[in-house]
């Protein structure tokens, strides 16, 4: 049996972002019916410059069998266009790689459900694309329902689940298929918080019957407990291997240092631009332009914004996702959360997002800006800024707690209560309710 799971060598891929004038290879028949489509309407003579987008650029690694590797990275650095040529499912333009073992993919799960059929008939059907065997789904199928939670609804049409239902059952199915090495991607972040619990279980599961996984994540909590090794890609290549630690402060360093960088000159960024943001400032409690603010305080976050259309736009949502030191998403500051959306608003502005008491512990926070013009996304930036956090009074006690204890500062008072007696606790707590012992 070979020593390695998996060794590649310069995997490459890229894609052409404008074809005209010539002829190129295409991946699929789809690609080259349109590209005949378009050259009927071309008109002679037409010529553009061939916009070449590498995905993947000379990507060497090992992983030795049994062994748990990350693969981080923000978006767009090639970790999905990773594993789905690992997966067979898209072929590298240049480099090869060679498996040693059955593989299974939790790429994109839900693949192959049909809404008409049960969630029964599904699991045989996705499995099967999957490519377990039928008596391996039958001896599996009592544990996919139980862990998906749905056994209420096995014999219900998909198209009647919740996304919840639906996406507990993808992952299950994808979770049982017995093979050698594992490629994962982002599948912890499906479900509530309940259900992302029961699959870091299951990694932990598959991780300790010895089998072969390479891991792609966001939540570097996860990376940290789940990896030995790991390899950080920026634009299409490794920058970082090695001990996950490691590879994980390289790439937080590397959060920190986009997070600092001009909003409107950044191009990593997603959406069609219908709406560009275009500067961030953070201000204190006073309203005035700071580089810091203190825990407990009043804090607004200032995002300048610009128009693509050159006029108004209507029904408007803007989001704000603040991280933690490891990346991990914390809380979310948006207008939907405060019940609306902005009906008009003129061609140019900034929007303004206060938090009237900040309950952060003294570090830095790193955050996202999210923005939907009439439901289509219009411009997606992590890490367009930070809020840098220094020591404030939040309790009016002149202490707070170690940084250990997380990241949050909550509110809270303490009373004692007798035990013979009802009493009110505080002015903003109700009736005290004796606890019976047994």
């Amino acid at each position: 049996m070979p020593e390695y799971a998996i060794v590649s060598e310069g995997l490459s891929k890229n894609y052409r972002l404008t074809v005209a004038g010539r002829r190129h290879r295409h991946d699929s028949l789809s690609e080259q019916l349109t590209e005949q489509f378009r050259s009927l309407f071309r008109r002679n003579g037409d010529r553009t410059i061939d916009d070449i987008f590498w995905a993947l650029k000379d990507v060497s690694f090992d992983v030795r069998r049994g062994e748990v590797v990350g693969f981080i990275g923000s978006n767009g650095a090639g970790k999905s266009t990773l594993l789905k040529i690992l997966a067979r499912i898209t072929t590298p333009t240049a480099g090869v790689a060679a498996i040693h073992g059955r593989v299974a993919s939790l790429l994109e799960v839900g693949t192959g459900f049909q809404p008409e059929l049960s969630g029964r008939e599904n699991i045989f059907l996705s499995g099967a694309i999957l490519g377990m065997r039928k008596k391996e789904i039958k001896r599996n199928f009592d544990e996919i329902v139980e862990f998906a939670g749905i056994s209420r609804f096995i014999d219900t049409p998909v198209k009647r689940y919740s996304s919840g239902m639906y996406v507990r059952l993808a992952f299950a199915v994808a979770a049982h298929l017995e093979a050698d090495i594992m490629l994962v991607d982002e599948v912890l972040a499906v479900g509530d918080a309940d259900f992302q619990r029961k699959c870091l279980g299951k990694m932990k599961d598959v991780v300790t019957d010895g089998r072969t996984v390479l891991f792609v994540s966001h939540n570097m909590p996860a990376v940290l407990n789940l990896c030995q090794r790991s390899f950080l890609l920026e634009g299409g290549q490794i920058v970082s291997a090695g001990e996950t630690p490691h590879v994980v402060g390289a790439y937080l360093q590397g959060v920190r240092r986009r997070s600092t960088s001009a909003l409107e000159q950044r191009v990593d960024r997603k959406g069609s631009q219908r709406l560009k943001f275009v500067g961030v400032e953070l201000r204190n409690s006073s309203g005035s332009a700071a580089p810091h603010v203190q825990s407990g305080e009043g804090a607004t976050i200032a995002l300048a914004y610009r128009s693509g259309t050159g006029g108004e736009l209507d029904d408007v949502f803007v989001s704000i996702g603040v991280h933690g030191k490891f990346d991990e998403n914390l809380f979310d500051l948006s207008t939907v959360l405060q019940g609306f959306t902005f009906e008009r608003i003129p061609e140019s502005g900034t929007f303004i997002c206060h938090i009237p008491r900040l309950p952060l512990q003294p570090g830095t926070y790193p955050f996202n800006v999210y923005c939907e013009v009439a439901g289509d996304l219009a411009d997606w930036v992590q890490n367009a800024g930070h809020i840098e956090v220094e020591p404030g009074d939040f309790y009016g006690s002149g202490k707070l707690s170690h940084p250990d204890q997380g990241p949050f500062l909550v509110d809270h008072s303490w009373d004692i209560a007798p035990d013979d007696q009802n009493v009110r606790l505080s002015p903003h707590a109700g009736d005290f309710i004796p606890i019976e012992v047994l």
